[in-house]
């Protein structure tokens, strides 16, 4: 089982200017996303991500270099995996049920809840809309490939069945995913290995473990 020691950025929170948080998780040691459990899915496209905390908010940024973009969906909880997609997986202390959070490139979120990938609770828009994002992309060399960046500041109050007032000193568990259902090159690759016949990321069981330091 995977492993993160998740850091606090001290004085920072919801209503921290994204471009100060953007700068710090810069600072943090990054983590790939980089299997491919499904050798008919082995396009593996750059992905990397970071994670922190404040006072009221959990903080995380992905850098993605790919082939290919699509941001077909503009409404929350749409099939944002068609697109060019990035996704994480999170539950805390002991729960069962886990949060599900996938994004597209241009920040359109779906954010469910549930034990298992059939039943799942998509959480209301106006809990997402409280959801502060930044995304940018670019084509630096104006090669062959697309480089974007997200970064997402999640309320506490998103995680509603949790009643998280602090994260300090708490544990969790977690995935980080990278998906593309309907990209010329489809993929979905993941933080650690899967073993699954088909594509699924609802696995709880292949979760890593997080500790809130």
């Amino acid at each position: 089982m995977k492993h993160l020691d998740v850091i606090s950025l001290q004085n920072c929170g919801l209503h921290t200017p994204i471009s100060q948080v953007s700068f710090l998780l810069d600072n943090l040691d990054k983590n790939s996303i980089c299997y491919a459990p499904w050798a008919s899915f082995n396009y593996v496209p750059n992905v990397k991500f970071v994670v922190a905390y404040g006072s009221d908010a959990f903080f995380i940024k992905y850098f993605v270099e790919e082939k290919f973009i699509k941001a077909s969906n503009a409404l929350s909880n749409g099939a944002v995996h068609e697109d060019a997609c990035v996704e994480f997986f999170i539950s805390f202390e002991d729960e069962k049920a886990y949060y599900n959070l996938e994004f597209n490139c241009i920040g359109t979120a779906l954010v469910g809840y549930g034990e298992t990938k059939e039943g799942r609770e998509l959480q209301p828009e106006y809990l997402i809309k409280e959801i502060r994002y930044q995304s940018i992309i670019t084509n630096p060399h104006q090669g062959n490939n697309v480089h974007w960046q997200l970064t997402a500041i999640i309320p506490f109050t998103l995680f509603k069945y949790s009643n998280l007032s602090s994260l300090t000193g708490k544990n969790g568990r977690a995935y980080f995913y990278k998906c593309g259902d309907h990209l010329p090159t489809p993929h979905y690759i993941s933080w650690s290995d899967i073993k699954s016949a088909e594509p699924n990321f609802h696995l709880p069981q292949f979760f890593g473990s997080l500790l809130f330091k």
